[in-house]
């Protein structure tokens, strides 16, 4: 018996074996590999990109040392910038990037190890900056500085892991289509270093959710031209822009503004990376000395997009000319809010929109601001306000919000549409982060103008301009989204009752479970009603009594009818697959599926399939498309690796299958096709076998924990007879009976040998239970290597995909049932006990004091 061990495995395995393991291997494992070699392609193991990244970042930043993360990150992505340049050279003959002898990240790697490995980086950078033009654009980061690297070996080692970690990357086939290898590790990175920079150097990345949100709402969509411009007047790191620019089928034409020096830096480089090589970004101070001009005015665009400094006190320090900017009012010297807003407004085509985040306090703050907000809204300039959670950006905690901006038939609006979306976020670490389903009821609710309850609605301008509210557009004058008030009723905590508000208030849940309150609500008296059952038969009835099981049957049929609509599309998934096009397919299908479904959220059911998404399945599709791009198949994504054990770059596996023990002991990863959907197709009667043995053995060893709590115990029989974990040692049991059988204790001797025979079952079930499991996983190890290409695609899109966005959906009901049944218990406890109850209670332990007084002799 081979001696394979599923993950946590501790037994030993016999060295003997270790040739019979390998000869079982090499059918599953080998020959994809070998197959390639032999073609002279090269072997390519496709790493998911979760662990890709998170090692990149871990490797990274255990080299940092004391340097401040704002700092780090130009030798980060400065590294990150030559080898992405120097890889398209290579498959690119027609790159605009010029990599000339002597200047390619392949030259970095060749000076690993050397005294002046520094000075030589520099160098390097140097000649690929001079090819190009790029000079203080690429070479802002300097890799010879002993304060910041250290000096000697230090710098010597440092530098020459760093760009160890960056030589497995390999971007020659990546795409700037938003999924490719290098834009979401760029953007990890980006993440982290904004995380990681404080609230004084995080300005330079606006959170790609959050501009994914700005860049929709502004109107940027699958009918924008490649040749209408968009222009950030902050443009940070340019990533706001390059999230536009991905919106539009071919690109957009792209002008941005930058203050600080190395983040302007920063966003020509990002420019390059993502393809976009002929964007126009300038340097300088957009409100003191605007780059883009035409003569006396500012240079105007179809699109404006930005993520300004907030409230910053020194913006008119310097300002000479005001190019047309500010002709409805002077924003206040000690605040630039307004100067950004309206720099974006005077940069607008006439037909042209922007959208602006800002503080909340733009949309109340009186006096200068007042007076500039009135003038826009009564030309009709401010088209809609969009109030974002707190604590979503880097550079601050404070709640922001979204100012629209639309030139185009401003003399006709009547109107602002509000959107309240603070509420909806999920926390990450110390930050809040827009989810998935936040981002798309955002933008349906403002593009289709939807008027929502307590989240969104169409403001006449003549609610604005009314005296009361003179144009103050703070949210909440218009929106109430705070929770209705849990109210206490006096008469039903008097008179018993729940309050029919309080069960009229759950009619959404009533609409899909009528049969559900017809079980537990009837009527008590005018105004009040009472439960049917117990409180503690709630549960029951809502999980088991109420229909629930329609509803289920609904979700199931909605959802399979979605998963066949698209099976076609996945079950041909190639390397050419645009990751984003389909799940923007998937996604938007299956929220417009479940719009009629009752009960269920549309978009909490979106964020079931995109929560999966981002956890399992893009990673699933991105292996497929590297394997099948590396001529491989969907059977040969599928086969077992061998875990990836890399101290140098912080990664580290879990495995899936463990052969072996101690040294010998092999760790194979499944990524695609884990063991356990091979087990639940192929092996189900194995499996059975093998709980039904672990439940045996479960059985035994509570048994002779139970015999050893009573007899092994201190003064018990057999006290001598377990070890310092109060468990029995065999050995210990059997000088134990030796001992009672030379002396005639009887008893003891009847004792110990159940002992024995308790362990010795033991024993046997262990080696049972472990013996079908070696065999269950010898023969699921065996099976990947019989898999077709049809096998993996159908377990994968089946019982892998299908089956896990269905069980997620499933869940979501379960859980909303749950917030019923809570909510119902609640009202069931808080109104129990009546005045009258209350008074007989009183009157009952009156009594008994009485009565013990009396006992005393007390009257």
């Amino acid at each position: 018996m081979l001696a394979l061990t599923r993950v946590g495995g501790t037994e030993e395995h016999d060295p003997s074996h270790q040739p019979a393991i390998e000869a079982l291997l090499s059918g599953v494992l080998q020959a994809p590999r070998d197959e390639l070699v032999a073609e002279g392609r090269e072997a390519v193991v496709a790493l998911k990109k979760s662990d890709l990244y998170s090692s990149l970042w871990a490797s990274c930043d255990q080299l940092r040392g004391g340097m401040d993360a704002s700092q780090y990150k130009d030798y980060i992505l400065t590294l990150l910038f030559m080898k992405y340049v120097s890889d398209k050279a290579k498959s690119d003959p027609d790159s605009l990037i010029d990599v000339p002898e002597g200047g390619s990240f392949d030259d970095m790697f060749a000076a690993k190890g050397d005294k002046e490995i520094g000075d030589r980086f520099n160098k390097i950078i140097g000649k690929l900056a001079d090819a190009n033009g790029l000079r203080n654009v690429i070479d802002q980061a300097d890799f010879n500085d002993s304060e910041k690297l250290g000096s000697g070996k230090e710098i010597q080692d440092r530098l020459s892991k760093l760009v160890t970690i960056f030589k497995d990357l390999d971007f020659r086939g990546s795409r700037a289509e938003g999924d490719d290898l290098l834009g979401d590790a760029y953007e990890y990175l980006m993440r982290h270093f904004a995380t990681e920079s404080g609230k004084s150097k995080g300005q330079f990345y606006t959170p790609a959710e959050v501009s994914r949100v700005l860049v929709k709402v502004v109107g940027i969509n699958s009918k924008t031209h490649q040749y209408e411009t968009v222009y950030d007047p902050a443009c940070g790191s340019g990533s706001l822009l390059l999230k536009a620019a991905a919106e539009a089928p071919r690109g957009m034409t792209i002008y941005g503004q930058e203050k600080d020096n190395a983040t302007w830096a920063l966003s020509k480089m990002n420019m390059i990376l993502h393809g976009n090589e002929t964007a126009e970004i300038y340097k300088g101070d957009t409100i003191t000395n605007p780059q883009l001009t035409e003569g006396t005015r500012v240079k105007t665009f179809d699109y404006v997009v930005m993520n300004p400094p907030f409230s910053i006190k020194s913006w008119r320090n310097g300002l000479e000319q005001d190019y047309g900017r500010f002709e409805y009012g002077m924003p206040p010297e000690k605040n630039g809010d307004y100067a950004f807003l309206l720099h974006a407004l005077a940069s607008l085509k006439s037909t042209g929109k922007a959208a602006v985040i800002l503080p909340h306090g733009v949309l109340f703050r009186g006096n200068a601001e007042g007076n500039i907000r009135r003038e826009l809204l009564k030309r009709g300039f401010i088209k809609g306000v969009i109030g974002l959670p707190a604590n979503l950006f880097y550079g601050t905690g404070i709640p922001a919000c979204i100012v629209l901006l639309d030139k185009e038939n401003a003399v006709s609006r009547s109107g602002v549409f509000m959107v309240d979306a603070s509420r909806g976020f999920t926390k990450d670490g110390n930050k809040n982060r827009l989810r998935d389903q936040d981002i798309h009821k955002i933008v349906d609710t403002f593009n289709r103008q939807v008027e929502i309850d307590g989240y969104a609605r169409m403001v006449p301008m003549s609610e604005i301009a009314d005296p009361k509210n003179n144009y103050n557009l703070n949210i909440p004058r218009y929106i109430d989204s705070s929770e209705p008030e849990d109210l206490q009723d006096l008469s039903a905590h008097l008179y018993g009752g729940i309050p029919n508000r309080d069960i009229d208030a759950l009619q959404h849940y009533w609409d899909a479970l009528p049969a559900l309150k017809d079980a537990l609500i009837e009527p008590l008296r005018e105004g009040y009603s009472k439960l049917k059952v117990d409180l503690a038969e709630v549960q029951d009835y809502a999980l088991n009594r109420s229909g629930l099981e329609f509803i289920r049957a609904d979700v199931e049929k909605i959802v399979k009818t979605w998963f066949a609509a698209h099976r076609a599309t996945l079950f041909a998934i190639d390397a050419n697959t645009k990751p984003n096009d389909l799940i923007r397919t998937l996604g938007d299908d299956l929220l417009e599926q479940f719009k009629a479904m009752p009960l269920l959220d549309e978009y909490d059911v979106y964020q079931q399939l995109m929560g999966y998404w981002n956890e399992v399945m893009h990673d699933d599709v991105f292996l497929i498309m590297t394997e099948l791009g590396n001529g491989g198949t969907w059977a040969s994504a599928a086969k077992p690796r061998k875990t990836i054990e890399d101290k140098e770059r912080k990664l580290s596996e879990d495995p899936d299958l463990e052969i072996g023990a101690g040294r010998s002991k092999t760790k194979y990863k499944m990524d695609l096709v884990p063991p356990t959907l091979i087990v639940g197709r192929y092996f189900v009667d194995e499996q059975a076998r093998v709980d039904e043995l672990n439940t045996k053995l479960e059985s035994a060893s509570a048994a002779v924990v139970e015999h050893a709590e009573e007899h092994g115990v201190d003064d018990a029989l057999l006290a001598q007879a377990t070890n310092d974990k109060g468990a029995y040692n065999k050995q210990l049991v059997n000088a134990a009976i030796r001992e009672a059988r030379a002396s005639g204790d009887q008893e003891t001797l009847e004792c110990a040998s159940a002992a024995l025979e308790f362990v010795n079952r033991e024993a046997a079930a262990k080696k049972a239970a472990k013996e079908a499991q070696a065999a269950l996983d010898a023969a699921t190890l065996r099976k990947y290597g019989e898999l077709t290409d049809d096998d993996v695609k159908s377990i994968v899109l089946d019982d892998k995909w299908h089956a896990t966005v269905g069980t997620r959906i499933d869940g979501k009901v379960d859980a909303l049932t749950l917030v019923l049944v809570d909510r119902i218990q609640k009202l069931g406890e808080r109104y129990a006990a009546t005045l009258g109850h209350l008074d007989s209670e009183v009157a009952k332990l009156e009594a008994q004091v009485r009565s013990h007084l009396a006992a005393m002799g007390v009257h």
